[in-house]
């Protein structure tokens, strides 16, 4: 009888994630009930949120319990249907989780099918949640407008580096922050960004008065910490911080202390607000459009590190945190 491999969770990691805080194992080969559909997986994308599934703290969905597959989301072959959207062959796009073999509700806004036609690679790093995530952050929340000066930081990842294409396709003046030289280049000779800032190197606050000498307009923040510190110091007025991610702080122990600088919305009268893309899902279609057509004419660039197989998972969690990757993060699987 065939059996379905997965990656369960062992135990709540500290820090990194470690082969210790989780474990391989077989499992029955799981069934569709009514409204239902059982997928065989092919790809998984790795985003930070999923460190941050696997604390015990309240976030926007519940932790991953002590036993269950690590979550995250990925793209599958529908096998067995039960639900009226799918029928077998066909793609769908969900939050699969880190096993071969797995059951998503067919529920609008979690599942979402996918026409053949659909490159998977650039479902996972353009018109799936990182690309919802960046043109929401920048175009609706941010408001980002021509002539305004914008900083993504964490900007040579999946959702910073669209986040910044977009603000330059908007017509900004668009400065990245990333952890190396090699992501910083790629950021100006590649993406076309008018500046990119190694925070591991350079004086942050320094570069930011030098590429930004009429401050920052809107702040696209992926990371929290000093970081936002320091970009707070130098918000415009009516500037606009967009809160996509805290990186800096999912594997932290103890919660961090928030922003220290935040008395400068006062100051300069700005505006701070967070948002979920899984809110907007409604809109996947309108906004697939737009990415889609800013692709296919070259205004629109992305790149993936790729990872193979399940027993690569935690190698391509960690990627995240310890600055390894640019761009999306995909595990394939065989």
């Amino acid at each position: 009888m065939e059996t379905n491999e997965a990656v369960v969770l062992r135990r709540r990691p500290t820090g990194l994630l470690s082969a210790d805080d989780v474990e391989h194992v077989e499992l029955p080969m799981p069934r569709a009930e009514p409204g239902q559909l059982v997928v065989r997986t092919e790809w998984l994308g790795i985003d930070a949120t999923v460190r941050s599934w696997l604390n015990s703290g309240e976030g926007y969905l519940p932790p991953v319990e002590i036993g269950a597959v690590v979550r995250c989301s990925g793209i599958g072959t529908v096998v067995e249907s039960r639900a009226d959207r799918f029928t077998e062959g066909e793609r769908a796009y969900g939050l699969p989780g880190w096993q071969r073999y797995a059951v998503l509700p067919d529920e609008v806004g979690i599942t979402t099918p996918l026409p053949a036609s659909a490159d998977p690679e650039a479902t996972m790093a353009v018109f799936g949640a990182t690309g919802l995530t960046a043109y929401l952050g920048i175009v609706d929340i941010g408001a980002a407008q021509a002539g305004e000066t914008v900083v993504v930081s964490a900007a040579a990842g999946a959702t910073g580096s669209l986040a910044a294409q977009i603000a330059k396709i908007r017509g900004c003046r668009v400065v990245g922050v990333a952890g190396s030289d090699e992501k910083c280049r790629w950021l100006v000779d590649d993406l076309g960004l008018d500046g990119a800032i190694n925070h591991r190197s350079a004086d942050l606050a320094a570069e930011l008065r030098r590429l930004c000498p009429d401050r920052i307009d809107v702040y696209f923040d992926n990371v929290g910490g000093p970081i936002l510190d320091a970009c707070l110091g130098r918000l415009a007025r009516n500037g606009r911080v967009v809160l996509c991610g805290a990186i800096s702080a999912y594997n932290e122990v103890r919660r961090p202390p928030g922003p220290a600088n935040y008395v400068q919305l006062i100051q300069r009268r700005g505006r701070m607000e967070g948002f979920l893309a899984l809110d907007h899902w409604g809109r996947m279609p309108e906004i697939a459009e737009i990415l889609g057509g800013w692709l296919a004419y070259g205004q629109l660039r992305f790149r993936t590190q790729q990872f193979d197989g399940l027993e690569s998972a935690v190698e391509a969690l960690n990627a995240l945190f310890t600055g390894a990757n640019i761009g999306k993060v995909v595990i394939r699987l065989g």
